[in-house]
C-alpha cells in the first residue's frame, strides 16, 4: 500500500444499454475472470425478466432494490485499552452502494435457481419486497449497530 497518498478514483464509463453508471459497476461487481460481455448478458437477461414480471422500467426496479439493501449503519471495531469495541458509526454513501451491490450479487450467488439470470432476477425482485437475504443482511447489521450502542461514544 502506498504511502504517498490515497490512489485515485477510477472513472467508470456508463453502461451500453441504459446509460447508467450504477448498473455498470454492479456489473463490474459480478464479473469473473474479466469476462464483461458475460455479466452484461446476465444483467441484461435478469432486467428482461424483472420487466416481463413488473411491467416496470428495470433500472428503476434495481435502483429501488439497491436502496433497499444499502445500510445506514455498521460497526467498526475499535480498540480501547486493552479491550475491542464494536463501535456504531455511519456508513458513507459510497460505502452504502459498494455494500449493497456486494451483499446483492452474493444474496444472488447463494440461491437455489439453475440460472444466473433466474437468481439475479428473483433477489432483485426480492429487495424491491424487502424481503431476501440481501435484506436480511442489512437488518442483521442494523442490529448489531443498535445493540452496541453503547458504545457510540467510543467514535472517532
Amino acid at each position: 500500500m502506498s504511502r504517498r497518498h490515497r490512489a485515485e478514483k477510477r472513472e467508470v464509463l456508463p453502461d451500453a444499454k441504459f446509460g447508467d453508471l450504477v448498473v455498470s459497476r454492479f456489473m463490474n461487481k459480478l464479473m469473473y475472470a474479466g469476462k464483461k460481455s458475460v455479466a452484461e448478458g446476465i444483467v441484461y437477461g435478469a432486467f428482461e425478466r424483472i420487466e416481463q414480471k413488473l411491467r416496470r422500467s428495470p433500472v428503476e426496479v434495481f435502483h429501488e432494490a439497491l436502496d433497499n439493501v444499502k445500510p445506514s449503519l455498521e460497526v467498526r471495531s475499535r480498540r480501547v485499552g486493552g479491550a475491542t469495541y464494536q463501535v456504531p458509526v455511519d456508513v458513507r454513501p459510497e460505502r452504502r452502494e459498494a455494500l449493497a451491490i456486494r451483499w446483492l450479487i452474493s444474496a444472488a450467488r447463494g440461491r437455489g435457481e439453475t440460472t444466473m439470470i433466474d437468481k439475479l432476477s428473483n433477489e432483485l425482485l426480492d429487495a424491491v419486497a424487502n424481503r431476501g437475504s440481501a435484506v436480511k443482511k442489512r437488518e442483521d447489521t442494523h442490529k448489531m449497530a443498535d445493540a452496541n450502542r453503547a458504545f457510540s461514544h467510543y467514535r472517532w
